[in-house]
């Protein structure tokens, strides 16, 4: 299926790691041009020049969109790059790193900086690009949440309530556009095999004295997770679910949050 993505101009935060690189990679393959934004400037430079050999029009962006100036700057590459975005992710983000996740040890300024990190950042580049959507009665914005903020834990008081602020950010975006012609949407991954899953695996199978044995590790935790699939998800899943809302095709999708996490939200929504 085409989905009519020849020629957009996206935009994808944290896309030199993970599910930004499956997103950015699909969208250059399905004929958008793309901004590939990190603060690793080796990593973001091998994402573009990967994508680069596959044919695509790319340019990389380096920045902490954290900050204002690192968010300023990332918008400005892109803007006269390519004159206008017309696709922009909110994949960037994430969580306080300490040893300890529990409510009472996470520092309240990292609670501050997580929310810098996944929601303030988010906010910066929607000022930055969003009106030009607008204006032109064009657009799309995808906010990657976490089914972390839709299922509350003992732990990671920052993070968890970060991505549930994505989730609410997006519906009421949605309603300030309507009928402009622009969407805002969430995905809400679960378990994605990125590079930090795989570590937890590692970890989780050397814990139990299985070695290197990931694919056992990763067994015992889907039959705990509550997943109705019974494999773990691959970024290329997210990117999926991202390009049918980005599509042209996908115009009557607005202010969804979509579940990807193999069946493991126990709950109707």
């Amino acid at each position: 299926m085409d989905l009519q993505l020849t020629g957009k101009r996206a935009l994808v935060t944290g896309s030199s790691s993970g599910i930004g690189v499956g997103i950015a990679r699909l969208l250059a393959d399905e004929g958008a041009l793309v901004v590939v934004t990190g603060r690793n400037e080796e990593r973001t430079a091998k994402v573009a020049s990967d994508l680069s050999e596959r044919g695509a029009t790319v340019v990389s962006a380096l920045g902490d969109l954290s900050t204002d100036e690192g968010a300023d700057h990332v918008a400005s590459v892109a803007l006269e790059a390519f004159g206008g975005i017309d696709i922009l992710i909110n994949n960037a983000g994430g969580g306080y790193e300490g040893e300890s996740l529990s409510w009472f040890d996470v520092p309240l300024d990292e609670w501050a900086a997580t929310f810098q990190k996944n929601v303030v950042a988010a906010g910066r580049l929607i000022h930055h690009l969003v009106p030009g959507m607008k204006e032109r009665g064009w657009g799309r914005v995808i906010q990657i949440s976490s089914g972390a903020g839709m299922i509350p834990t003992s732990a990671q008081p920052d993070y968890g309530p970060s991505k549930a602020a994505l989730v609410n950010l997006s519906m009421g975006l949605s309603k300030a556009l309507a009928s402009t012609g622009v969407t805002v949407n969430t995905v809400s991954p679960g378990m994605i095999m990125t590079e930090g899953v795989m570590d937890f695996l590692r970890f989780f199978a050397d814990k139990r004295g299985w070695g290197d044995d990931t694919d056992r590790a990763a067994e015992y935790v889907l039959k705990g997770c509550g997943q109705t699939v019974n494999r773990i998800g691959q970024v290329e899943d997210v990117a999926f679910a991202v390009a049918m809302l980005v599509s042209p095709l996908g115009g009557f999708m607005n202010g969804i949050n979509i579940h990807l996490d193999g069946g493991g939200t126990a709950s109707i929504y």
